[in-house]
Parts: C-alpha cells; sequence; structure tokens
C-alpha cells in the first residue's frame, strides 16, 4: 500500500491538539492514516478505543512474505501502522494501549503492541517500542525479561538487537493482554524514556536511537499482524 498524503488530516488533527492540550481524538477515525489496518472505534474495559486489525491485502502480503521465506528467498517485512501525528521530532508521547493474539493466531503471537515515531514517509523506517503482553506473567523469567523492546525497522529488528547487544533493548514489565497499559514515551535527540503504569522511574532507556538525534517524521499506533490492538486517550506533547 503507497503512502497517502494527508493534508487535510494533518489540519484536522492539529485543530484537535490545539483544542485539547496535545490530545488526539481516537474516538473516531478521521485524521487517521490506517497502513496494513482495519481501524474502527469499538467500547474496550470500559473505555472507547480505537481498535486496530490486520487488513486483509495484508494478511495476503504475510502470507506471501512467509513463502518467501521457506523458499530461502528475501521477503519482504510487513509493517502495520495507524499514522496520528505527521510531524514529530522530539516531546512525549503518553497513551493507553492493549493488545491480545488474535483467534486462530500462530503459537508464537503474542499479542504485540506498540507505538512508532519518526516514522518516514515509505513507512518502512522507524523507531518503535512495544510490548509482548503475554510474556508479562508467563512462567519463564526469560520470556518475562522480554516483555517490552525497543526496535528501529527496518536495519535493527528485534532479533538482530538481541543477537548483538543481549538485554539492552528489551526489559521486564507486567503485562496482562487485551488488558489497559499507561504508557509515556519520552523523546529527546538521541534518547528515549519508556514509563509504564504511570511509575516515576522509567521501565526501558534507550541512549542511542537508531534514526539519530536529529531525525523527524509521523507518529504511529503500531501492531503487529497477529494482534488485535485497542488504543485509548493519546496525547501528543512536541
Amino acid at each position: 500500500m503507497k503512502f497517502r498524503p494527508v493534508l487535510v488530516s494533518l489540519s484536522l488533527i492539529t485543530s484537535i491538539s490545539a483544542a485539547n492540550g496535545g490530545e488526539i481524538d481516537l474516538t473516531h477515525t478521521d485524521g487517521l492514516t490506517p497502513h496494513n489496518a482495519v481501524i474502527e472505534v469499538v467500547d474496550f474495559k470500559g473505555k472507547a478505543a480505537l481498535k486496530a486489525s490486520i487488513s486483509d491485502e495484508a494478511r495476503k502480503a504475510l502470507a506471501e512474505a512467509r513463502r518467501q521465506r521457506q523458499a530461502g528467498e528475501p521477503a519482504n517485512r510487513v509493517n502495520h501502522l495507524v499514522i496520528v501525528e505527521e510531524d514529530f521530532q522530539d516531546g512525549t508521547i503518553e497513551l493507553e494501549l492493549a493488545g491480545a493474539p488474535a483467534p486462530g493466531a500462530f503459537g508464537g503471537a503474542r499479542g504485540f503492541v506498540g507505538v512508532a515515531f519518526r516514522v518516514q514517509p515509505d513507512l518502512e523506517t522507524y523507531d518503535c517500542i512495544y510490548f509482548r503482553p503475554t510474556n508479562g506473567r508467563a512462567q519463564d523469567q526469560e520470556r518475562r525479561n522480554h516483555s517490552v523492546q525497543y526496535v528501529s525497522h527496518p536495519d535493527y529488528p528485534w532479533f538482530k538487537l538481541r543477537k548483538d547487544t543481549p538485554s539492552r533493548y528489551e526489559t521486564y514489565v507486567d503485562l496482562q493482554p487485551a488488558t489497559w497499559t499507561k504508557v509515556k514515551i519520552v523523546v529527546e535527540g538521541e534518547k528515549a524514556l519508556l514509563y509504564a503504569h504511570g511509575n516515576e522511574q522509567p521501565t526501558l532507556i534507550v541512549n542511542d536511537l537508531k534514526t539519530g538525534a536529529d531525525a523527524s517524521g509521523a507518529v504511529a499506533l503500531w501492531f503487529e499482524g497477529s494482534t488485535i490492538a485497542h488504543y485509548a486517550n493519546l496525547k501528543i506533547a512536541k
């Protein structure tokens, strides 16, 4: 799916942010741009929320990518994003999110859900912090240690960072699938701090964002194709 200009949507988002002190309304889909995603507004666990799941086109692309990998061919990455703000470099992103494996998802599904930032127009290049909710209370310490993850696509996926620098870009946080988690991400230059559950101390510290100190781009709600994701109460302060 090609990137679609959203100048009208950006104007709407800007007016919403100005009116509500940085709040972006997720109780309707106006001004939001899904990529490989289907979005709708629902009531989830007592909150009006944006629900995101994989699109039919993306499902076909994922099947083709699996075929390519099995055949030993280069496989394209399929990114699932909902663009909510077009212009972001440094600032604070706050929201509540919840993720759970979709019905019939593969055994390794974890309910992957998070936030991408400094997203480039190709929708392939961005920094991202995401959660693996089924790991949060797993009866295995190693899985618990992989509850939250920083990545930078396309050059620094999770498996490269885990292999090259074990434990530096992921850690434990208490999580449950399909359960609201309060999240705050503070981005400044090459540094990002993740705060979870309203805690005063960061859960994850990234001192070397791979996009670099001067990068800028969009903010997007992020999820993996095996996930049903929900988002609410989004605020972006730049």
